[in-house]
């Protein structure tokens, strides 16, 4: 079914699936690309993304999570995330399995728009932050081309200054940056973002 969709979520699913499994209790408060975020933060935004997404696919605009999501928190991200988060997750791809996800408007985070559109803003959010925890935990992180490519020419549309609340500016990349690289400026993510060396506990006296 996945193409007769504009987009397939089972790959990019799968892929953050596998980088839960790499993510370390000691990690979950670790910077990430997104400014102020930690590590926890972005999986009780993942979490939330989630939801509201395959709410969107689903048509639900009335459910409570098509609203103004909260402002992402460690502190509200649930004790069950290792298995609570990649059950969303899947959920989240089989929605948009559904050629009717992609029809109509339908709303997510409180904005209503083409479903169409929304899709892809799911996928952008799903890869793009994929990304983020794979560099925030020192992971490897692969995205399949043809998606990026899809992605690059939405994101293309958008205004070099960045849309608050969803990209930031548009990062300047030079001739050799790869799709991934490309994808990551359009939304405003500096490729070269790397997490910052542990400090080493101080030796006891």
């Amino acid at each position: 079914m996945a193409d007769r969709v504009p987009l397939d979520f089972d790959p990019p699913v799968r892929e953050l699936r596998a980088l839960l499994l790499g993510v370390d209790d000691d990690e979950l408060s670790a910077p990430t690309p997104c400014p102020e975020w930690t590590v926890a933060t972005l999986l009780d935004h993942l979490m939330g993304l989630s939801v509201a997404f395959t709410q969107a696919a689903h048509k639900r605009v009335d459910a409570p999570e098509t609203s103004a999501p909260p402002e992402p928190s460690a502190q509200h991200l649930s004790r069950h995330w290792r298995s609570r988060l990649p059950v969303l997750l899947e959920d989240l791809a089989t929605a948009w399995k559904d050629p009717a996800a992609w029809t109509g408007t339908s709303q997510a985070g409180g904005v209503t728009m083409p479903a169409a559109a929304l899709g892809h803003v799911a996928m952008n959010e799903l890869i793009m932050h994929s990304w983020d925890l794979a560099r925030a935990t020192g992971q490897e992180y692969f995205a399949d081309p043809r998606t990026l490519e899809v992605l690059i020419e939405f994101l293309a549309q958008g205004p070099a200054e960045g849309t608050p609340g969803m990209f930031g500016p548009v990062v300047p990349t030079d001739d050799e940056a790869t799709l991934l690289d490309q994808a990551l400026a359009l939304a405003g993510r500096d490729p070269h973002w790397r997490r910052p060396p542990r400090r080493r506990q101080a030796s006891a006296a």
